[in-house]
Parts: C-alpha cells; structure tokens; sequence
C-alpha cells in the first residue's frame, strides 16, 4: 500500500501529464484495444513531465511503467466521464460508487449508466482531480472541498468515511452566465420586477437571498450584481469562488481549509475583516454560515451599504433567526435584543428561494425588513409565489402575486430618480 506521501507525489506528477492530455487527445481513440499505445503514450509523458527527484521517489522506470499502465486503464474509462464535465445543460455531477453516476440537468437527477471499472480507478480520479487544484485527497485528507480551474466546485470523500465507494460530487457553474433578464425568462420570477430588482441594488440596499440547497442563491446573486456601479470596488468571499461579476473592480477572496496538521485555515470571518482594510464599496459574501455573520452586518453598517449574501434557511423569518443564532457563535456579549436591533438595522430585504418539484427555481418571497416592534423584527411580504399544484406532465404551476403592501424602501428608490409603476404593487401572474 503506497504512503500518502508517495501517494501524493503521484498524484501531482498525473495531474501535470492528465491536464495535458486531456486538452490534447482525440476521445475517440480511447477504445480499450488501443490501451498499448496510450500506455507508451503516458510512459513518454511521465519520462517528460517527471523530475529526477520525482522519478527516484516513484520507484524509477519501474515505477514509471506502474503508473503508464494504471493511467491507461483510467484514460479509457475517463473517456464518456470526461465528456459529461464538457457536455452542456450539466449543472451538476453526482459520483456515488464506482458503479454509480447521477448527473443534474434542468433540474432533475438521471442516472447515466456509465461507471468506473474498479474502486481503484475512481480513487485515482478523484486524487489527480483535487491533486491539479493543490488540495489532494487522501487518507489523512479524506475530504476535500476545492474550485476546479474552469470554476466548477469539487467535493469528494473517500473511504473509509465514504462507505460504499470514493464519492465526488461536481457542481458546474456555467448556469451563472444568466443575468436578471434571463432569470425572469426561466420563469424565476416576473419580468415586471426586473426594475425594482436593479433600482433595489443600484440604490445599495443589502440584501439577503436565502433557500434550500440547489435553490439558485448563487445564482441569484450573480446575477443582482450586473447592477452594481462600474465604479464601485466591490470584493467577494467565498468558500470556493463561483461569483462570475462583470465588472472590472473586483476583488475576489477565498477562505483556505487547515492542512492535515490542522494548520493554515483562514476563515470566512478573517477574511470578512480583512476586506474591510481594502476600502470596499460592498462585500459580497458568498455564503453566510457562522460567526462572520456579525462582521457583515457591522460592514452594512459602516458604510458598504449595498452588500449582499446568502444563506440556507426554509424561510425569510427563517433566515433571520439563523443569523441571529450565527452572531451569537461569535463569542460577543450581546443580548438577544441588541442584536436583533443589528439585524433589523443590516438587512433591508430578503429575496427567498425555493426549487420546484420539475428543477424550475423561483423567488418564492421578497420581505422587506422592517424595525424593531418590542422584541421581534418587523417583517412584510412584498411578493409571494403560490404553488398551486403539478401538470400530468410533471410541470409545476402556480401564481406570482404582490401582496398589496408598497414598501417603505421605495421611497428611498425615488429620491435617487428611480420611478416604480404603480400597479407593479398589484401584479398577478399565473405560471406553468
């Protein structure tokens, strides 16, 4: 059995000789009668790629023809795995077992009949894969969370946590390319909202977008920030970025897990109160989870008005008492009083998910935030989406309505030249 070590240093030599390869070959020669030439293919590549150290550490041209070998074999079954990382319409890949794979398109989960021919070709897939982005997994690093260079997010788990199998999963992000408009033409909410979306974050309010996993959060935030100001130096944090902003003033962060000695983790917070060093405009905070809760808020209130993040909850009113519960892990005194007078104060609007049984996501509710009304936050509906039941042919329908309220922050749209039609506060739109 190899040492993580000598495990690693495989792997990192593969992932120099696979990168190449891989923008290289014809897949169509890929057939297992031609395993012979890619093996002396892949020998030739390794006696290129590997350095003497390398060389001497794998065991010599022995250990060379090892791996020529065992990367054949993996190159032939990559061939149909590799062409779903390629093929459009995939948001997501799915990896449970050697003889198991899902893919997502449109929403919906189908199994691709394709499979691995052994545990050991996956494992090796999945450690070349993580190796390339620096962050291989292995025994001591059974779990690896990391962004592939084409910006799709990379999460594997091997045994023995994972108990039937290595498990990758693969989330593309190619669907972020969808702007406002191309939002409201995949029904995710009314075109009619489109202007008070934009005037909501050209007018820096901060807003909150919560919902499920795979309810589009992400999404819906790239796509809100078209809106903001060219001039505007905005920086974004995230565990793994995904964030796709046009504009140029950008300034991207990301967090870095511990190493297998526990060491080196820089942590969303940390990095939350460095930005605040960097002059922003707005941070952009891709997934608020913890204690970096209260030092997003306290940036809202310093001066970045127009900061925006998202958050996994079932609700609006949901979303803010998983914020008040994420302050309260920051190891501050605060009461529970003060620091739903932060909240209250931070948040202007929650824009809320929800994925539909057929994969369609919509904004379910928009909520403003209001004040402090004895010791609970004020909060109204704005809009709501109904669901009103399936099609036999799977479709969902239901109905976009506005509540009737006009929120108080449009009077703060107004007075920076923005004019909201009167009967968008009366819209009423079935969809199917």
């Amino acid at each position: 059995m190899l040492t993580d070590s000598l495990e690693i240093a495989r792997a990192h030599l593969v992932a120099r000789v696979m990168e190449a390869l891989l923008r290289e070959l014809d897949f169509r020669r890929l057939e297992p009668g031609h395993r012979d030439d890619m093996r002396k293919l892949l020998r030739e590549r390794l006696d290129a790629e590997g350095t003497p150290a390398e060389v001497r550490q794998l065991g010599g041209d022995k250990g060379l023809d090892e791996m020529a070998g065992e990367m054949a074999d993996d190159l032939v079954a990559l061939r149909d795995f590799y062409s779903l990382l390629q093929a459009d319409g995939i948001s997501d890949i799915l990896v449970n077992g050697p003889r198991q794979i899902y893919v997502e398109r449109a929403g919906r989960l189908d199994p691709t009949g394709l499979s691995f021919p052994s545990e050991k070709s996956l494992r090796r897939t999945a450690l070349w894969m993580t190796a390339r982005v620096g962050r291989p997994v292995h025994d001591r690093q059974p779990m690896v969370d990391a962004r592939l260079p084409d910006g799709s997010r990379i999460n594997a788990i091997v045994p023995p946590l994972a108990v039937d199998g290595t498990v990758l999963s693969i989330r593309r992000f190619t669907h972020l390319g969808l702007d406002l408009k191309g939002l409201a033409a995949a029904a995710a909410f009314p075109a009619a909202l489109l202007p008070l979306l934009s005037a909501v974050v050209t007018c820096r309010l901060n807003v909150l977008i919560s919902g499920g996993t795979g309810s589009g959060k992400t999404t819906l935030l790239n796509a809100l920030s078209e809106a903001v100001g060219e001039g505007e130096r905005v920086v974004t944090i995230e565990d793994s970025a995904e964030l796709r902003l046009r504009q140029t003033h950008v300034v991207r962060l990301e967090t870095r897990l511990a190493d297998a000695q526990g060491q080196g983790e820089i942590s969303t917070r940390a990095l939350v109160r460095n930005a605040l060093r960097m002059r922003p405009d707005r941070i952009l905070v891709g997934e608020v989870r913890g204690p970096e809760a209260l030092d997003m808020m306290q940036a809202m209130n310093t001066g970045h008005e127009g900061s925006m993040s998202t958050i996994h909850a079932n609700s609006p009113r949901d979303a803010l008492d998983r914020l008040e519960t994420m302050v309260g892990m920051a190891d501050v005194a605060l009461s529970e009083k003060v620091i739903r007078r932060q909240i209250a104060r931070s948040i202007d609007l929650v824009l809320h998910l929800r994925r539909l049984s057929d994969g369609r996501r919509v904004v379910e509710r928009i909520s403003e935030v209001g004040q402090m009304q004895g010791e609970v936050i004020a909060m109204q509906d704005v809009f709501q989406f109904h669901f009103q039941g399936e099609l036999p042919d799977g479709r969902c329908v239901g109905t976009f309505a506005a509540t009737g309220i006009r929120p108080s922050f449009v009077e703060r749209l107004e007075r920076r030249g923005f004019r909201i039609a009167p009967d968008l506060w009366r819209i009423q739109q079935a969809v199917a």
